[in-house]
């Protein structure tokens, strides 16, 4: 397939807002976090079944330049996670819309320049030129989130005039390398003043559209508004509030933009299936893929395990992959962000005498360790191991299986089977 969809975002963006003009509802498009070369699959598999488009959104902890040590994710740079997600998509035969997103691009978004507490020049520098191998890369949609800030939130001021300068220093990298017009998603909701209230949520619209025109630069593709959710662990914590994202929605469609939300994971079907009707153009989905992911691999552990407590003379060595996955997350500490409000005090020490917590953990931060040697080579013996027990003869397949149910699951209740075809039907 082509490197390049046949239709831009902001072009997906205009159709969908159109119909939910005329309908009332929307398909609401699903970002779909890369926590794995085996999720991309997954959704693309899901993509070309259900005829829908596929956007794949990576952050930069997830895949970056090499000059700030590429990312956790496959070791992915921009450039082979492009270029890796073309051939995926040709084995698995997806001539679908296919979009390569970055999320949450922007200064201190990489978590080793937060702690350090980067100064500003340094973090905007920095974001540029991640930005700058983005477009290198052939990226089709980069979100512009200038709201992370070592000092604390940021004003709505601020983030106006940090996208400014940003997509000023993306437009002037993209004209200078001859690239094609590239989509924008703006903002995201950690912002002092937030972007919950209607009035503040419209005022930053107007002052961000009027201070984009007066540069030449752009108009966005999605606007980003808090809904009220929050992932922590296998939960959305947050207090979604429907009619608080239809009146956002309708804000954001009446200025032309698209309504995006951010941390759909674990949000109940009810109120994923009410998306098309409140209004919300796009929604994204990250950590819940990697756990399935994680959940699937365990499973055929768990199946491993008791095959062979059955079969002693079986002369088959344990995998001992959760063991391994166990310890490599808690080395990782990445699992810390994940801890429910409750658990801020929680220590590994903790976890290890805790078997249920510590399994609970491990599924939630699993997709961080997935890079590892020693955790690839026990997955490895983990499915050689089903095989010759006869769990599964297609172990990996049985995990893609566990991810695509997942991804398949946002797809019906966000409505997206067969839009594919009804967008090019319009196409032109």
């Amino acid at each position: 397939m082509e490197n390049a969809p046949q239709l831009s975002l902001d072009e997906v963006v205009a159709r969908l807002l159109g119909r939910y003009a005329q309908e009332g509802s929307a398909p609401t498009l699903l970002g779909v976090g890369p926590m794995s070369a085996l999720v991309v699959r997954a959704a693309l598999e899901v993509g070309q079944e259900a005829d829908c488009p596929v956007m794949l959104i990576a952050s930069r902890n997830q895949v970056d330049s090499v000059a700030f040590g590429g990312g956790y994710v496959e070791g992915w740079t921009q450039g082979t996670f492009a270029a890796d997600i073309y051939a995926l998509a040709v084995q698995t035969g997806f001539d679908g819309l296919l979009y390569v997103c970055r999320d949450h691009g922007g200064p201190w978004h990489r978590d080793e320049e937060l702690r350090a507490k980067l100064p500003v020049d340094k973090a905007m520098a920095s974001a540029i030129e991640s930005y700058r191998a983005d477009l290198e890369a052939g990226f089709n949609l980069l979100h512009v989130d200038p709201t992370r800030d070592p000092g604390g939130t940021v004003s709505l001021g601020m983030v106006i005039e940090r996208t400014l300068e940003l997509v000023q220093a993306i437009e002037r990298a993209r004209e200078e390398a001859g690239l094609p017009p590239v989509s924008y998603e703006i903002g995201t909701e950690e912002t002092s003043g937030g972007l919950t209230a209607d009035a503040a949520f419209a005022s930053f619209i107007t002052d961000l559209l009027l201070a984009l025109k007066a540069k030449g630069l752009p108009r966005p593709a999605f606007i980003v508004g808090q809904t009220g959710t929050l992932v922590k662990m296998r939960q959305n914590v947050g207090t979604v509030n429907a009619d608080t994202a239809r009146k956002l929605a309708g804000i954001a469609r009446e200025s032309g933009l698209g309504f995006k939300e951010h941390n759909a994971d674990y949000l109940p079907s009810d109120l994923l299936a009410a998306h098309p009707e409140i209004g919300v153009t796009a929604a994204n989905v990250a950590p819940g893929f990697g756990v399935a992911e994680t959940q699937a691999l365990f499973v055929l552990a768990e199946r491993e395990a008791a095959a062979l407590s059955a079969r002693p003379n079986a002369n088959v060595a344990t995998s001992d992959l959760r063991r391994i996955v166990e310890e490599k997350v808690l080395a990782s500490k990445r699992w810390v962000k994940w801890l429910l409000p409750t658990e801020k005090s929680t220590t590994e020490a903790d976890l290890r005498q805790d078997p249920v917590r510590l399994r609970e953990t491990a599924l939630v931060s699993g997709h961080y360790v997935f890079g590892d040697a020693e955790v690839a080579a026990v997955r490895q013996r983990l499915y050689e191991n089903c095989q010759a027990l006869g769990i599964s003869a297609d172990p990996e397949r049985t995990v893609l299986d566990g991810i695509k149910a997942e991804i398949a699951r946002y797809v019906e209740q966000f409505r997206l089977p067969g839009l594919t075809a009804w967008l090019r039907t319009r196409a032109g």
